[in-house]
């Protein structure tokens, strides 16, 4: 296996024993990168205007007095013209702390809005599985797994001033089985022309599979299986993927089925490109880059690589690119590793 050596490099540690730093989140644009993470039932923020070369030191964004978090729960980070959005799923009662929230700044980070209710049904999110996505025109598609009917949907909701106001939240599907996948965190996406999309894992006929949806308006939805095989299972794997869009509006994805991460394209073909789970995926300008974790390893695999690369130790690796830049963060031994990873 090879090793990758990093451009640059941040490591993050707790304040305090027994106060852990997880799920972290970036987006990045041009020489800015934004951080998000949580730490017990709070979430906090921080800037590199320098790519990645040092941090602002972190901001308090909000707090819940039970915040979703870890194994893919917890905030997201979006930047939106001159606004930075975040989200995360909270609540006052343990039990019915599934309430998708959103803060927004507009001075950098420095400071943050109240909390903002993004979906319209309390504790309708309380499995604590949400996703978010920037687009253009201020656009900003958060979505999440939703109890409201008392079976696992997947809905949705759209702001288009960045992240000021939100839509009535829609259902985006329902499976005919009765309830999709309860573990696994969706992914969103938006195209070019303000085109909504959607990853999830399904559950059809006793299998876990990985779809997508599409939709010009929000409304109906185009719905397709990801990929050729299928995986028979009767449990939750709690493992989402990642998604993106490249420059021709061609849909990429990476997720995990058994113990194997695959790829696919607008074609909807797979390609096993190694072992592991906990997939991520960032469209770079040469195409689309690949992390996943293969027990204590972090690998990344890059456009026109004949392999993945080693980039770190640790657990839920995320990506986020800008141009053909691209910066990973994830969690270790209580501490967050970001660094540029391409």
């Amino acid at each position: 296996m090879l090793f990758l050596a990093l451009l640059f490099a941040l490591r993050l540690t707790p304040d305090a024993p027994g106060a852990p730093l997880k799920q972290p989140q970036l987006a990045v644009d041009g020489k800015t990168v934004a951080l998000t993470y949580g730490v017990g039932n709070s979430v906090f923020f921080s800037r590199s205007d320098t790519a990645g070369r040092s941090f602002s030191a972190p901001v308090r964004v909000g707090d819940g007095v039970y915040l979703a978090l870890g194994n893919h729960r917890g905030p997201r980070v979006a930047m939106v013209g001159d606004a930075v959005v975040v989200t995360a799923i909270t609540g006052a009662v343990r039990g019915k702390d599934g309430d998708v929230v959103s803060w927004r700044s507009v001075d950098g980070g420095r400071t943050w809005s109240a909390p903002t209710p993004v979906s319209g049904v309390p504790a309708a999110a309380r499995e604590g599985l949400h996703g978010m996505a920037a687009g253009p025109g201020g656009r900003v598609w958060v979505v999440w797994l939703d109890l409201r009917d008392g079976a696992m949907r997947l809905y949705g909701a759209l702001s288009k001033d960045a992240g000021k106001t939100w839509e009535q939240d829609r259902e985006i599907y329902a499976s005919p089985d009765g309830h999709i996948c309860e573990c696994c965190h969706p992914t969103p996406a938006i195209g070019a022309k303000g085109e909504l999309y959607v990853m999830w894992r399904n559950w059809l006929g006793g299998s876990r599979d990985m779809y997508r949806a599409v939709s010009q308006d929000g409304k109906v939805w185009d719905v397709k299986k990801l990929g050729q095989g299928t995986w028979p299972l009767n449990a939750c794997p709690m493992d989402g993927g990642g998604l993106g869009l490249d420059r021709q509006d061609r849909l990429h994805s990476a997720w995990r089925r058994d113990g194997v991460i695959y790829r696919t394209t607008s074609d909807g073909k797979e390609v096993a490109i190694g072992k592991g789970k906990n997939a991520a995926l960032a469209m770079a300008a040469s195409g689309p880059v690949v992390a996943w974790q293969d027990g204590p390893s972090i690998l990344v695999q890059a456009p026109g690589a004949k392999g993945p690369v080693v980039v770190g130790t640790g657990a839920f690796p995320v990506l986020a690119a800008s141009g053909d830049v691209v910066f990973g963060a994830w969690e270790s031994d209580g501490a967050i590793s970001v660094e540029r990873v391409r």
